[in-house]
């Protein structure tokens, strides 16, 4: 078998070297059709002679078959650093196409740049190549005038591409943030998440987001979130969540439906995607309308979501349980009577988010009073005692403010003589203290800064 693939592979040698122009093509056309027989070292020992030929001033059919037998043996690759496409990368081929590219006609330029999209995809070192050769202008410049079907395969090239930084510059410079765009919203759901992750990457940039939103990215990143696979739902879910990150698109982003989707990734047994799913709920939760829909979503969770899924929910309750206009629609949502019921919960973590969630509604004077109506004051006091330091802590900070009610006060009388009671009571004592401190050290310094800086006076 050894002998016979040494054989053919002598001939190939023979024939592309030394043979006519018609011979040449239908060798190399007989190598496309066997690449998937063969092993990656002999595929290997056809690179160099098919990378001579494609950096020759030979004729466009043998051009044309060697870029076509060079994007076949790319692609045998698996994943973004494919020995063979990487090989095919360092033995020249990227300039070779890159120059040859403008110059191309139709045909010749798909197959062109089919092959470098096999390059691209299957070697992430040859991005840098293309890169660092004048590549990503012309890729910008060729879609720029391209409207057939080699369109798509550009957008995949660019997709790959942005995910350098290098990149990403020239791209904004170039003003190519809409083909960007484009190649979220269009081609392989690889190509699209790539687009979608440099997305996210640019739109940390004021400018950058600003000119995305402008171009349509919000509802592209929110179908993209909607149909994508696991991995897709994190990228384009974190990419959203940067672009909201702005007052002026928190409502765009909500009205575009990403906070059912959110909801689900709250709901997902990934850490990470819970991770995005509360960041992003806190940010689009500045906004009152976005915050009831989100408390809405957090209730239905707390009831019937897995312990994973209600300690998440619990977690953005208690952060949002701190924004000034949440308080009203917490209550009218039916969340406090589901918190005070999960502090009965039998899994602490759950117990500890949400017990975090009722200490802070409890500095609100009517969150107080439904409190106490839900029977929260009695298992708090409960809980004083309880060998969780985190649910003693915020079952004493929520009695702490009873206490102070001289409408509730007399409620936690049994919690007084209770030591974690009296522990957060002076904790809280200090700490106020300091914070008045601070508050008076500011206005000093405030004062003094403005007696010292005539440009101020």
């Amino acid at each position: 078998m050894i002998s016979n693939w040494e054989e053919s592979f002598n001939h190939f040698e023979e024939v592309v070297v030394s043979g006519s122009e018609a011979m040449k093509v239908k060798a190399i056309l007989n190598l496309v059709h066997v690449t998937s027989s063969f092993s990656e070292d002999v595929l290997a020992r056809t690179i160099p002679i098919l990378a001579k030929i494609l950096g020759e001033n030979s004729s466009w059919p043998v051009h044309q078959a060697a870029a076509y037998c060079l994007k076949q043996i790319a692609s045998q690759g698996d994943g973004p650093d494919g020995r063979l496409a990487t090989e095919i990368g360092q033995s020249g081929v990227v300039c070779s196409v890159l120059r040859l590219l403008p110059q191309a006609d139709n045909g010749f330029q798909r197959v062109l740049v089919k092959c470098l999209g096999s390059l691209v995809t299957f070697g992430k070192v040859n991005r840098v190549i293309v890169a660092r050769n004048g590549g990503v202008e012309i890729i910008i410049d060729m879609l720029n005038s391209c409207n057939d079907g080699t369109r798509k395969y550009l957008l995949e090239i660019l997709s790959a591409l942005a995910l350098l930084r290098e990149v990403r510059r020239v791209i904004v410079g170039l003003g190519g943030l809409r083909f960007l765009v484009k190649a979220a919203e269009f081609g392989s759901m690889v190509s699209r998440e790539r687009a979608c992750q440099a997305i996210g990457l640019l739109g940390v940039s004021r400018r950058a987001r600003h000119i995305l939103v402008e171009l349509g990215v919000i509802p592209v990143l929110v179908e993209l979130f909607r149909i994508g696979d696991g991995t897709t739902k994190l990228v384009a879910g974190n990419s959203l969540g940067v672009i909201s990150a702005h007052v002026d698109y928190i409502r765009p982003v909500a009205e575009a439906g990403a906070i059912p989707l959110y909801a689900e990734l709250l709901q997902r047994t990934d850490p990470i995607g819970k991770e995005i799913a509360e960041d992003v709920f806190c940010i689009l939760a500045v906004a009152e309308a976005n915050a009831v829909s989100i408390v809405e979503h957090l209730v239905r969770i707390l009831r019937e979501g897995d312990d994973e899924a209600k300690t998440a929910a619990a977690d953005v309750l208690w952060d949002l349980s701190g924004y000034k206009h949440s308080t009203s629609f917490v209550r009218s949502s039916g969340a406090i009577p589901v918190l005070v019921g999960l502090l009965s919960y039998e899994n602490d973590e759950v117990k500890e988010k949400v017990s975090g969630a009722i200490a802070q509604l409890s500095y609100n004077e009517l969150d107080r009073v439904a409190l106490a109506e839900a029977g929260a004051v009695p298992i708090m006091i409960e809980l004083l005692h309880d060998e969780s330091d985190e649910l003693r802590d915020n079952a004493a900070e929520a009695l702490i403010n009873f206490s102070d009610d001289p409408l509730q006060r007399e409620l936690i009388s049994e919690a007084i003589g209770v030591a974690s009671f009296q522990s957060m009571q002076n904790r809280l004592i200090r700490l106020r203290a300091s914070d008045e401190h601070m508050a008076r050290s500011m206005r000093r310094m405030s004062i003094d800064q403005l007696t010292w800086d005539p440009d101020l006076v």
